[in-house]
């Protein structure tokens, strides 16, 4: 994983630890294994340099201290962690058996929750080790891990926020006639970086035919007068995601274009109004798909209403149909439904939001009206 890591002090990662170490208990499980990746820099703020072939393995249980099993030659970065005070250090040299090293903290018998990017190479080698264990994903196990944040991240969600709201009003003022969608997503991804994201994980910009495909892969159209286009960018600022959409015209839209975009800004604020603590997730996703339904186009309204963010820009919760989670206060999460008529056009407007005491919060507040661009 890339990007730089959110200032945290040892103290938040231990408690972090001892949190999920808990979580993993009343779940059942005998604890956590995990992985370089997002949930290893959540729960240590140790990222290696690069994630490589020797095992790397955070291990976490009730009544235990936690311990982190790492290649001898990546020990001395992994002691200048921020949280590597809160954790033992184990580490293992070439030669030897990792997996043995990672045994000897393991309960033989226990059953254990692995991050999902751990390598099958590992999760075997210490299943032929102790034959007794048993794995459960950890995103299945515990979704919600990550999903309630803190104030500092709160803080954090927010100025990635206002970064990527910075990037589009400025966009807004780029040409978008006669250049090609790679052009603007190549302006999209430096103004990210100019308001400080260290990563940029995406930049959509999909033309005309191609705002039909949500997930349009920039390519080299020329945007022509006339074409809406769908903008969806985000990344990580200072080790936390941004993501918004916006969906712009080049020139005056047509009336059709007009009421599809209305009709989505009406679905947003719908989703937006149905946030508030103790509402199933899927009420988020039930709320914005019923006003494109009752329009008639409810058949190309084709995703699920948002996912959560954090530390990734795409991680649990999901708004989707039959996840009863209930919304939690700290909880972050994208509000983008859309409409996509294939061959024609589309329409996404998308804002992070944050579910507080009494309701929810936007992170983003750039114009949900109909934006023209030249």
């Amino acid at each position: 994983m890339t990007g730089t890591a959110a200032p945290f002090a040892a103290d938040d990662y231990r408690a972090r630890m001892e949190r999920a170490a808990r979580s993993a208990a009343e779940a059942g499980l005998a604890g956590l294994l995990v992985a370089p990746g997002p949930d290893l820099v959540w729960l240590t703020g140790y990222a290696p340099t690069a994630v490589i072939e020797r095992l790397t393995l955070l291990v976490l249980a009730p009544g235990q201290d936690p311990v982190l099993v790492v290649p001898t030659l990546e020990a001395p970065d992994a002691a200048k962690a921020a949280g590597a005070s809160a954790l033992t250090l184990r580490d293992w040299t070439d030669g030897k058996d990792p997996y043995a090293a990672t045994a000897a903290v393991l309960d033989a018998g226990g059953r254990f929750g692995v991050s999902d990017n751990a390598w099958a190479m590992h999760l075997l080698g210490l299943q032929k080790t102790l034959p007794g264990t048993s794995y459960a994903s950890l995103t299945e196990a515990l979704p919600m891990l990550r999903a309630v944040k803190d104030t500092a991240e709160l803080e954090l969600l927010a100025a990635a926020g206002a970064a990527a709201d910075a990037t589009f009003e400025e966009i807004r003022k780029v040409p978008f006639g006669g250049r090609r969608e790679s052009e603007v997503a190549a302006d999209l991804a430096a103004l990210l970086r100019r308001f400080g994201h260290s990563q940029v994980d995406f930049t959509i910009v999909a033309s005309g035919p191609n705002g039909a495909n949500p997930h349009h892969e920039v390519g080299d159209r020329v945007i022509e007068r006339g074409d809406m286009v769908v903008l969806d960018f985000g990344g990580l600022k200072d080790g936390y995601g941004s993501d918004t959409s916006r969906t712009v015209h080049v020139g005056e839209p047509n009336d059709e274009e007009r009421r599809v975009h209305d009709l989505v800004r009406a679905a947003q604020e719908a989703g937006f109004r149905a946030v508030r603590p103790g509402v199933p997730c899927q009420e988020v996703d039930r709320a914005a798909r019923a006003v494109i339904a009752d329009a008639g186009y409810g058949e190309y309204f084709i995703h699920r209403t948002g996912h959560g963010i954090g530390v990734t820009t795409h991680e649990p919760p999901y708004m989707i149909e039959g996840e009863e989670q209930p919304l939690v206060p700290g909880m972050c999460f994208s509000v983008e439904p859309g409409v996509y008529l294939p061959g024609r056009f589309g329409v996404r407007i998308e804002d992070i939001v944050t579910v507080t005491e009494d309701g929810g919060r936007r992170l983003n507040d750039t114009t949900r009206e109909m934006v023209i661009v030249e």
